[in-house]
This record gives structure tokens, C-alpha cells and sequence, in this order.
């Protein structure tokens, strides 16, 4: 009986090591997945909308660029969405280009998103998350505010509200 409680006792020991392991790991690495710096070029990507035109980033050097990534089982995306489109309408004229790029989710669900929420701004598909990675992108929503020069000049994760939104491409105008 004490050898099975040992032996019990043991396996258990070594999963909360592995748990915490890995937990020091993920916290340590994840540092270095943030591969976007401030001040530096945005990395450059070529991904296609829900009417099939192609977006290169760097096709719009010269515009301001508020590129938001999201998902549509993403309440805070949901909810911060009416706000971006209102202020896309307003600033589209105005030199600020509006990406909205949807990690890996199927043309259907995304269009079914868009459909019931009424959304006018470009929205592609990172199908296969090359551009997450290349921006490091952690929890979702994640906002990146790209300069006319093409330079990173802020980086925010969580709900946007629509003051911070338009603040945002108000930044970013050329």
C-alpha cells in the first residue's frame, strides 16, 4: 500500500513539474514570438479579401494603416467591429487604409460575420497564420497602427473603444 502511495505520489509530482516546466517556457518564449517592433517596418504580406481584390501591405505606403486581427468567436473582436466600421467610413477619404485580418476561419463563417454586422472595410483571411506569426500576434483583438512610411507605431491587444479608434487612425493619417 505505501509503495503504491509513493509511486502515486510520484507521478503526480512529475506532472506538476512538467506543468510548470512548461509553463516557465511558454512564459519566457513567448517574448521572443513578438517579432514586430515600434518604429521599425511592418512586415510586408499579400492576403486576399471576401471579394477576391489582393492587399499587399506594402502597396499602401504613403496611407496610415489600422490593421486589426481578429476572430468571429471573439466577443471583444465582435464588439469593437461597428467601431471600426463607423470610423472607416470616416477616415477611408482621408489617407487610412483599414485591414482586418481573420485568423484561419472558413470564407463561410467569415462572410456570414460580415454579413450580420454589415461591414464595409476589407476583411481577408490569414488562412494558413503566417502573417500572425510574422506579427506575433498573442490574444486577440490586436491592433497594429502602421505610419505612412510603413513603420509600426503602436501595438494594441483588447476591446478598442470607438474613441480610441478614431484617436488611432487619427495618428496614422497622412
Amino acid at each position: 500500500m505505501k509503495k503504491r502511495r509513493l509511486v502515486m505520489r510520484s507521478v503526480i509530482l512529475f506532472i506538476l513539474g512538467a506543468a510548470v516546466a512548461y509553463t516557465l517556457y511558454a512564459n519566457f518564449s513567448k517574448d521572443k514570438i513578438h517579432k514586430v517592433e515600434m518604429g521599425k517596418e511592418a512586415p510586408d504580406f499579400v492576403l486576399v479579401d471576401m471579394d477576391g481584390e489582393t492587399h499587399r501591405l506594402s502597396d499602401y505606403k504613403g496611407q496610415g494603416v489600422f490593421l486589426n486581427f481578429w476572430g468571429t468567436w471573439c466577443k471583444p473582436c465582435e464588439k469593437e467591429m461597428p467601431y471600426i466600421n463607423n470610423q472607416y467610413k470616416q477616415f477611408k477619404d482621408q489617407g487610412v487604409q483599414t485591414i482586418a485580418v481573420n485568423i484561419s476561419e472558413s470564407k463561410l463563417v467569415v462572410n456570414k460575420f460580415l454579413e450580420r454586422h454589415d461591414l464595409e472595410f476589407p476583411v481577408v483571411i490569414d488562412k494558413d497564420r503566417q502573417v500572425e506569426n510574422a506579427y506575433g500576434i498573442g490574444p486577440l483583438p490586436a491592433t497594429f497602427l502602421i505610419d505612412p512610411e510603413g513603420k509600426v507605431v503602436k501595438y494594441h491587444t483588447g476591446t478598442l473603444t470607438e474613441p480610441m479608434v478614431r484617436e488611432y487612425m487619427e495618428q496614422v493619417k497622412p
